[in-house]
């Protein structure tokens, strides 16, 4: 087989999206990574150059029984990577990393390979390194045609990319789908439902960072909600700071909190990991995030198709919401009480500017699917 005939992009592809299969109970719907695979599988699979999407499994100690209790999940057929190396064309690298001896096998027989990154891996490699944590990203030299990265981390994480995988980087729509969160919606108890209620006299309010990174905590939240707090001591009824369980335990983090009044004034509350979709019905009326350089969540996107007020600083999602700068918590603290004054007079309006970005995110939308298959198309082109 010539260089050239290598190259050339047969009419329809067969494209495969590596995930992790582990030991155990696990499914498609349990993490943002699968997530992810998922709604790029489905959009694959409405690509017309595309023939057969496959999920690869790769990594992990994962047997037979394993993976069939995967599958039933699964939008796609699940095949290993043995079976992957004959029948595929185009391999993303996703939720599992490739082994570089069988990434240079796959070149040679002229597939191509693009990895995708929808973490903050600057981010995180730098604090996994530093503060001797277990590893995240490796660098196994297997030879990339591209990288795939989101808007979000153009400028923290593309020309890391870049020069680390010696590929060109560009930049794919985020992907996004109500599938998920109706799927968790749907588990809720009779009488509960997901959205918005509105007419209530204070506000519960979520935050829902995970605070394993610095890139999403729950500081400049709760300090959004303290300076609302001290401007309308009677707006919020409860705090929860989701996923801070262990940090409670954390001498820098409890004097955190306890200078502030909410929790001076019993209002806070430190929780657990809990779905979104099965705690805010109960518990939540409003949502307060913070992000440094991951502007684009999926749990942003959970809160505004369920009519909820959001309070965020990020740029990438339209005029959906009510933002702030940066990291400015007073102009957070008002834009929380501008939300707590407005949002049910106003809710007609927030759902349909709300509807009309998320409709952007969707893997079936048309123009998602015609800019993925032009990027497949390129990767043939490129010289």
């Amino acid at each position: 087989m010539t260089n050239q005939s290598k190259s050339r992009m047969p009419e329809r592809i067969n494209v495969g999206v590596s995930i992790f299969i582990r030991k155990g109970a696990q499914s498609l719907w349990e993490n943002g990574i699968f997530q992810n695979c998922l709604y790029l599988v489905m959009l694959l699979k409405r690509s017309p150059r595309v023939k057969a999407t496959y999920l690869v499994m790769g990594g992990g100690d994962s047997g037979p029984q394993d993976a069939e209790r995967f599958l039933q999940d699964s939008p796609a057929p699940l095949i290993d990577m043995e079976t992957a190396l004959p029948k595929l064309d185009v391999m993303i690298e996703m939720s599992a990393q490739l082994n570089r001896e069988w990434s240079i096998k796959f070149k040679e027989r002229g597939g191509k390979i693009i990895t995708m990154r929808v973490g903050n891996d600057y981010v995180i490699d730098i604090e996994r390194m530093i503060f001797n944590l277990q590893h995240a990203l490796l660098i196994s030299g297997a030879p990339y045609d591209e990288v795939w990265t989101l808007p979000e981390y153009e400028n923290s994480c593309a020309p890391y990319f870049e020069t680390l995988f010696r590929a060109p980087v560009k930049l794919m729509p985020h992907l996004w789908s109500l599938v998920v969160l109706d799927r968790e919606a749907a588990k809720l108890p009779d009488g509960r439902k997901f959205g918005y209620e509105p007419g209530r006299r204070r506000w519960r309010i979520g935050i829902f960072e995970p605070n394993v990174c610095m890139v999403k905590t729950s500081f400049i939240p709760m300090l959004c909600c303290e300076a609302a707090h001290r401007e309308n001591p009677d707006m919020i009824e409860r705090m929860y700071a989701f996923n801070t369980f262990k940090l409670k335990e954390h001498v820098a983090f409890a004097g955190f909190a306890q200078s502030l009044d909410l929790v001076k004034h019993g209002l806070g509350s430190f929780e657990g990991r809990f779905p979104f979709a099965q705690i805010v019905p109960a518990s939540v009326d409003a949502v307060v995030c913070h992000h440094w350089e991951n502007p684009q969540n999926y749990v942003y996107y959970e809160a505004l198709y369920g009519g909820y007020p959001l309070v965020h600083n990020s740029h990438l999602i339209g005029d959906c919401g009510y933002r702030y700068h940066d990291f400015d918590c007073e102009e957070g603290g008002r834009a929380l009480r501008r939300a707590f004054a407005t949002h049910d007079e106003n809710l007609d309006s927030y759902r349909a500017t709300a509807k009309a970005f998320l409709h952007t995110l969707d893997p079936e939308n048309e123009q998602n699917v015609r800019i993925y298959t032009q990027a497949l198309e390129a990767v043939y082109t490129r010289t």
